[in-house]
Parts: structure tokens; C-alpha cells; sequence
């Protein structure tokens, strides 16, 4: 009896605009024959932190433990944070001067909890999965004001800075 679980391919996208401003991302998950898709948006926010959610949301949408993941993503960002061992030397040195450093908590939690490796695309370069994600995103930032979230982390970074450029 093969008890072997499929791959999971996890495919994300960001988007802000103005950066910062509204913000969403946009998520498809597929195992075999079943997909997913995901996207909330948020009234004030960075792309950087929509592409970063995007990984999060998708992997804690991963119902078991020690998936093996495979996130396509055009972010650099994100993608070298991981490949290039920037996410390990952030932790070591306790997130000082690191941006997000809520969401690479939050990352991290559920990153240990698999198998993730990461591949990076060229966006808006009509791959498929990148552009519906990149929709998604879109869509979600364009929401009606009232029903778009708050980044409560990007608030308090902004408030953080703010206060220290007043000393």
C-alpha cells in the first residue's frame, strides 16, 4: 500500500498599489486533481508583505504535516529570503533592522511544519498560475474600502517608524 502523499504546488502573488496602499494577494493551491484558490485584501499594507502572506496563507491551508511543497512565486523577496539563507542569518541575529518581522514569525511556524522548496518566476510573464494569482491579488485590493482588512503588523511598523524619526 503506497502511503506516500502527492506534491502540493503552491503558486502566489502580492500586489500594492500605491506601495504602500491597498494591498492583496492571491493563492492557488493544486494536489493531483484538486485546487484551491485564496485571496483577501488589506486598506493599507506593501507588496512585499502580500507576497509573503500569500506563502504563509497557502501553507497553513496544508491540512498535514510534512507536505511536500513546491511554492512558485515571483518574488524575489521572498524566494531569496530562503534560497539565499537571508531568513536563517534574520533569525540568528533576532530580527534586528528586518522588515516584516511579524510575518517571518508567522512564516516560519508553519514553513518547519513541511517540505517547502522555492522556485522563482518572472511575473506578468504569462505563466498561467502566476497571472490568476496576480488576479486574484488585484481583485482583492479593489474591494470596497469597508470591506477591506487591516494589516495590523504593517500599522504597527509604520507607527514604530514614525516615532522614531521624532528623537
Amino acid at each position: 500500500m503506497n502511503t506516500a502523499k502527492p506534491v502540493i504546488n503552491l503558486y502566489t502573488d502580492g500586489a500594492a498599489s500605491p506601495n504602500p496602499g491597498p494591498g492583496g494577494y492571491g493563492v492557488i493551491l493544486r494536489c493531483g486533481e484538486y485546487e484551491k484558490e485564496l485571496s483577501e485584501g488589506f486598506a493599507l499594507t506593501t507588496n512585499n508583505r502580500m507576497e509573503l502572506l500569500a506563502v504563509i496563507v497557502g501553507l497553513e491551508a496544508v491540512k498535514w504535516d510534512n507536505a511536500e511543497v513546491k511554492v512558485v512565486s515571483d518574488s524575489s523577496y521572498v524566494v531569496k529570503a530562503l534560497n539565499e539563507g537571508w531568513l536563517e542569518s534574520w533569525e540568528r541575529k533576532g530580527w534586528k533592522k528586518v522588515k516584516n518581522p511579524d510575518l517571518w514569525q508567522r512564516f516560519l511556524l508553519v514553513y518547519r511544519r513541511h517540505r517547502v522548496t522555492f522556485h522563482w518566476i518572472r511575473g506578468h510573464a504569462g505563466h498561467p498560475e502566476n497571472e490568476r494569482c496576480d488576479s486574484l491579488a488585484v481583485a482583492a485590493r479593489s474591494g470596497a474600502a469597508d470591506d477591506l482588512l487591516h494589516d495590523e503588523g504593517y500599522e504597527k511598523e509604520l507607527e514604530e517608524s514614525n516615532n522614531e524619526s521624532l528623537f
